[in-house]
């Protein structure tokens, strides 16, 4: 049996691929930044992803119940809207720091044991928009395209100790980060970016409510779990249509790209 390591475990993704794992019969270890987090038949840690020491305790300590790490879920994740031009430091270093940089940190805690045991999965959540920038999602695009960078990196270095990397892109889908969401109150007020923000916002919450649900995408984490020799990349979305977004950017000009984007945002 495979001990698996799920951040941000206690909701959304994370819950949904920590329960589907468990019932397989892995030995699941999640996280969640809340002590005395509880997630049935999981063994949950408190973990900051954005913090080098409490990363460095939850691995220890489940190290040390069972052994080993076969497997680590980077699923901490977080996302504000706003335009690129009125984002905040604070704002910007928010969405860098635990979408990327934690993903990194994580990375970097568990890759030793990796390398000893000689095997090894690690899935990192990305996005489809980590492929193409969603409009007032700039910066949530630009760690999650930031991730896919990091995680080829990883794969090429790492190939010969026998761990491999995947990357899954979820399209929309009807998590509790919709209402998470952070919303930019610079944007909003803007008398330029305010209108057609709220317009685009809310194109990217009436298709986040009508996606997929967190099982959906479970499924899908688990079996490639499952599979002896996976993919580098999964795109996972209930939507055809997501898929066919994927391919127009990497085909069609992107000139022409940017026009059919701002008119199904409504821009």
């Amino acid at each position: 049996m495979k001990n698996i390591l799920i951040t941000g475990a206690s909701s959304g993704f994370g819950r949904a691929i920590a329960l589907k794992l468990k019932e397989k019969g892995y030995t699941v270890y999640g996280t969640s930044r809340k002590a005395n987090a509880t997630l049935e038949g999981v063994n949950m840690l408190q973990m900051d992803v954005t913090n080098r020491d409490s990363i460095e305790r939850a691995v220890e300590e489940m190290i040390a119940q069972v052994g080993t790490i076969d497997c680590l879920i980077n699923n901490a994740g977080n996302g504000i809207g706003g335009a690129v031009e009125l984002a905040t430091d604070q704002e910007i270093a928010l969405q860098m720091e635990c979408n990327f940089h934690g993903v990194v940190k994580v990375c970097q805690t568990v890759l030793p044991y990796m390398r000893k045991q000689k095997q090894g999965l690690i899935i990192n959540m990305s996005s489809i928009a980590g492929v193409f920038t969603v409009p007032f999602q700039g910066f949530y695009s630009i760690s999650k395209r930031a991730v896919e960078g990091f995680s080829e990196a990883l794969a090429l270095e790492c190939n010969k100790f026998g761990i491999k990397v995947v990357i899954v892109e979820p399209g929309d889908f009807a998590t509790g980060f919709t209402g998470n969401r952070q919303i930019s109150n610079r944007t909003m007020s803007c008398e330029n970016y305010g209108p057609i923000f709220e317009k685009v916002l809310k194109q990217i919450e009436q298709d986040e409510a009508n996606g997929g649900t967190p099982e959906m995408l479970a499924d899908k984490v688990v079996k490639i779990v499952e599979t002896p020799n996976p993919k580098f990349r999964y795109i996972v979305a209930k939507d055809p249509m997501q898929n066919v977004s994927v391919w127009a950017y990497k085909h069609l000009p992107y000139s022409l790209y940017k026009k059919v984007l701002r008119m199904f945002y409504h821009m």
